[in-house]
């Protein structure tokens, strides 16, 4: 009786990181979710829920560590699930930090931005696949982390040609404001792009 008690409780610390980076990804996904409403009607409720998601998504980060810190054997490389969880957050923090410049800049989305914003979506989408099939189906996993790789390329096209549109003006103070913007949700994907190489290379070390 004691062995099984010993035995399921080893078992759920050691699921508990699928679950935390799983529970991580989805709230990021509805983070950007959230950031396409907010392109749409920038009103102050829909800015808040961009920030809400992204304080969920920290402490959801703060437990992961916690547990890190406590837990002597992790299913995974100790490396991998804090780095792939960094990243993870990498993406919701430029999601909120792009509300906040549009605010601070007064700048409303252009079609550019909509268009990476839902680049962004789709990758993450990807990534939340991957680390819901990541214990139980780690080939599958990485299916959808290629995916996500891919829209990393769309999105620097994407990017490109937003700069390009941009440069094409003459208010200078406007075109560096919507620069940051575009910067913002270019580094994100790139931050996706990283998520996408870790999952991989968790798939390669444990299969």
């Amino acid at each position: 009786m004691v062995f099984n008690l010993k035995r399921k409780l080893f078992a759920k610390k050691k699921n508990i990181f699928y679950d935390l980076l799983y529970q991580q990804s989805e709230k990021t996904l509805e983070g950007l979710e959230a950031l396409a409403t907010y392109m749409d009607d920038r009103s102050p409720q829909n800015a808040k829920q961009v920030k809400k998601c992204e304080t969920d998504a920290d402490d959801l980060r703060l437990i992961l560590i916690q547990e890190l810190d406590k837990t002597f054997v992790t299913p995974l490389d100790r490396e991998d699930i804090f780095n792939l969880s960094r990243v993870i957050d990498d993406v919701m923090d430029y999601a909120n930090s792009t509300v906040y410049e549009m605010e601070i800049y007064e700048v409303s989305a252009d079609g550019h931005v909509k268009e990476m914003v839902n680049i962004l979506i789709n990758a993450g989408r990807e990534i939340n696949n991957a680390i819901r099939l990541l214990e139980h189906q780690p080939k599958v996993a990485a299916v959808h982390a290629v995916k996500a790789k891919a829209y990393e390329n769309t999105m620097e096209g994407a990017y490109r040609l937003a700069l390009s549109h941009l440069f094409r003006g003459d208010d200078t103070v406007f075109m560096l404001k919507m620069r940051e913007i575009y910067r913002h949700l270019s580094n994100a994907a790139d931050r996706g792009d990283e998520a996408a190489n870790i999952i991989t290379s968790i798939v390669m070390k444990h299969s």
